[in-house]
């Protein structure tokens, strides 16, 4: 049959456009592959080229509030291998097993591992920079060198609870390294190179590198003057009276920073390991509770105070050494009692059955009111984990016996923090804060502050008026009444002693007891707090005004110093006891000859310098206290020559 040739033209025109069509579709999508999907599926291909190195960010270094470092990083390179790109895995296995002090099985396990690449682990992680060297003059195919840090921790076990830890990893374990771990921690970084198929390095292609994005500084509310003296008083408790345990805290009561906190048993963080976890998980001044004691009597006296049920120097209390309360007969700690005394000697002589006179005239709702005011039987809110809230009594179930015990501090149990927290409401006008210890986060590069905690102000407990009440009676506690010991001459401490007897499964231990002491300074315008507790100290009498009081006395003197607090008028006398070393009043030496100089001076040594025959200075200056025999140190001159 003749195919006419309009039907050939028809079909080479239909042939051709299918052609033109087939060649359009193809060229669109090329076009569509090239240019819309082209950076995609290079990235894809690149992705299956590639292999990552890992580079770990610095962790954020941990600062007190001078910018003194408490936990910092150190270069520690560390080892990965390729293993398609070993070229001898004997050789490469035998090498590296020799140079990281490992077994030849493992070494050539790890190096003929199917993986894309594999950290040597432990022997190979976070090694001396001189180790890395040496690996890499080994010049072995597939190995590399990543860097690396681990954490530092430069004054080993000082404020080693609240600094916490980090593992291995950089992960935060405990402490400040924990709670603030993501801040703290920064993002990976890496070395990108390419390989083919067979893992062979791509050599026309250059490597990516992406640094890592360090983790922020933390600059805490720590001070380092404050907590060297704190370790250094507890490093000499320990030693003097080998207790089961010390805790110590500092803060500054009108804004809730903390300044120091310590305790004992402690450890180095470097060496957590080697420690039993009970030691370094427990931080015992925010995690312990016990029953307070005598220090709790800082609540009562203010409940009373505010609610204007005493008057300190007008209302009188008669202690016979005991005080029956619904058939319980609950005694004071002086055999015999103190006799008739004013309220204000109720609290020098921490009298319990005063402060139980005390208790009943305010009712367990209005005491209760009051020690829930002050913070406890709940969280403080301080920024450490394991914090304890302390235990109180049900007051549906509290009677005559549990308000009256709960009066002086027995029967309750709260927190170490809890008392400071409180006790500073108590000095500072009256107001609660929440404590904390983290005060900035700072750019690790540029120095500058990304963001500040400021105070919290929680509320309004008592007035400052009976916040002035209180202060007065805790000044007089210092230089009239049981806490003597914590006596700093003229710096106007105020504080009370605590002795409270141990209790384990409901029954309380024979001569066992936690003796604490809390004090502030100046009373007229405190500017810390310290409590000191000490658990079962030995060798010693039981009290806190023997134990305790002395190591926050001596806390207090070289804190106030440090922190340039001056000196006070108006301090109250310290009632001389048979204990304390004479001291006499240094006089005027200044204008004196060295003839006149030896009639004045009585139980004082004399350090002289200068050339002259008259005193032109002298240290300490006249009026101040020193102990018998203490040195003055004059120095002579020339009057007529200084004038000139």
């Amino acid at each position: 049959m003749r195919v006419s040739q309009v039907t050939v033209r028809k079909r080479l025109t239909l042939t051709l456009l299918v052609g033109l069509l087939i060649f359009f579709i193809i060229d669109v999508r090329l076009g569509y592959v090239q240019f819309l999907l082209g950076n995609e599926l290079t990235e894809k291909a690149e992705g299956l080229w590639s292999r990552d190195i890992k580079f770990e960010p610095k962790r954020g270094e941990i600062l007190d509030r001078n910018g003194v470092p408490l936990a910092t990083n150190i270069s520690a390179p560390t080892v990965w291998v390729v293993p398609r790109q070993i070229e001898d895995p004997v050789l490469t296995a035998t090498k590296l097993a020799e140079a990281l002090d490992m077994s030849k099985e493992k070494a050539y396990k790890l190096v003929t591992a199917e993986e894309v690449n594999v950290r040597i682990h432990p022997e190979g992680r976070k090694i001396s920079h001189e180790k890395a060297n040496e690996i890499q003059e080994l010049d072995l195919a597939g190995v590399y060198i990543g860097e690396d840090s681990k954490r530092h921790y430069p004054f080993g076990s000082y404020l080693s609870h609240v600094l916490g830890f980090a593992g291995i990893d950089n992960q935060g374990l405990m402490g400040l390294e924990l709670y603030y771990d993501k801040q703290l921690n920064g993002e990976q970084g890496s070395v990108q190179f390419y390989a083919d198929a067979k893992g062979k390095r791509m050599p026309d292609m250059a490597d990516d590198y992406n640094p890592p994005i360090d983790g922020n500084d933390l600059k805490l509310t720590i001070d380092t003057r404050v907590q060297t003296i704190i370790e250094r008083e507890l490093d000499i408790a320990q030693a003097a009276y080998n207790p089961d345990g010390i805790i110590a805290i500092a803060m500054d009561p009108n804004n809730g920073e903390i300044l120091g906190m310590a305790s004992r048993p402690d450890f180095d963080p470097a060496n957590f390991q080697n420690v039993a976890p009970e030691i370094y998980n427990r931080n015992l001044p925010v995690w312990s509770t016990y029953e307070p004691g005598s220090t709790f009597k800082i609540i009562t006296l203010a409940a009373a105070l505010q609610e204007e049920e005493v008057n300190l120097t007008e209302d009188h209390f008669y202690d016979s050494g005991s005080i029956s309360v619904a058939g319980s007969k609950l005694r004071c700690w002086k055999s015999g009692g103190h006799g008739s005394q004013s309220f204000l000697e109720v609290v020098q002589n921490s009298c319990n059955p005063g402060f139980v006179e005390l208790g009943q005239r305010l009712g367990k709702d209005k005491l209760f009111s009051y020690i829930t005011a002050f913070g406890f039987g709940e969280k403080t809110g301080i920024d450490l984990a394991g914090e304890g809230t302390g235990i109180l009594f049900d007051l549906e179930k509290v009677g005559p016996v549990e308000l009256a015990t709960t009066a002086f501090g027995q029967g309750v149990s709260v927190t170490p923090i809890q008392q400071v927290a409180a006790v500073a409401a108590a000095v500072n006008g009256g107001i609660l804060y929440t404590p904390y210890i983290a005060k900035e986060w700072i750019d690790p590069i540029t120095g500058d502050v990304i963001s500040r905690n400021t105070p919290d102000e929680k509320r309004r407990v008592i007035s400052e008026e009976v916040s002035e009440q209180v202060r007065y009676a805790l000044e007089s506690v210092v230089a009239l009444g049981t806490g003597k010991g914590a006596y700093v001459d003229g710096y106007r401490v105020g504080g009370k002693t605590g002795t409270a007897q141990k209790a384990v499964d409901g029954r309380y231990l024979e001569n066992n007891y936690v003796v604490s002491f809390i004090g502030f300074a100046p009373a007229d315008d405190p500017q810390i707090v310290v409590y000191i507790a000490v658990d079962n100290p030995k060798n010693t009498v039981q009290f806190g005004g023997v134990v305790a009081a002395p190591i926050v006395g001596n806390i207090m003197d070289d804190s106030l110093r440090a922190l340039d607090v001056k000196q006070r008028d108006g301090q109250i006398e310290k009632e001389a006891t048979w204990l304390d070393e004479p001291q006499i009043t240094v006089p005027n030496l200044v204008g004196l000859t060295k003839k006149d100089l030896h009639t004045q001076l009585v139980n004082l040594k004399i350090d002289s310098s200068g050339e002259g025959d008259e005193v032109i200075q002298q240290a300490p200056a006249a009026g101040a206290k020193v102990k018998q025999g203490s040195t003055i140190r004059v120095f002579f001159g020339d009057t007529d020559k200084e004038r000139e």
